[in-house]
């Protein structure tokens, strides 16, 4: 089921958005202020490509962890959050497109407070 929910989840979206979050992170790159945040860009991008299987922890993050999360969440954390929950909600109208709205709500997860959260594979 993994592998159809990732291959469907590619079909109708995920390649556009993991490319859309991976040139973020590169544009964030450019300069040593946004190279923080634009690594974070890249650990979505990874997530946005395959999310089935996978889960998102939060947490564990010190003090820069903090401040990277509260400027984040200043910045543009909100509006991903909000764009992922509104997709979400627009997923979960039809019974089929539950799997895929789920998948959103890690997403908002990982979009609000991405510095420290942690990728891992279910079960682990």
């Amino acid at each position: 089921m993994r592998l159809i929910g990732n291959i469907f989840w590619l079909l109708i979206g995920g390649v556009i958005a993991a490319i859309a979050w991976f040139l973020a992170g590169a544009l964030l790159c450019i300069t040593i202020i946004g190279i923080p945040f634009g690594l974070q860009c890249f650990k979505i991008a990874g997530f946005v490509l395959w999310p089935f299987g996978r889960e998102i922890e939060l947490g564990n993050f010190g003090a820069g962890g903090l401040i990277g999360n509260i400027i984040w969440v200043i910045v543009f954390g909100w509006e991903f959050f909000l764009a992922h929950l509104a997709i979400a909600a627009l997923f979960f109208i039809t019974i089929i497109g539950i799997p895929f709205g789920l998948q959103h709500i890690k997403l908002a997860k990982l979009g609000l407070i991405p510095f420290g959260a942690q990728i891992k594979p279910v079960g682990q």
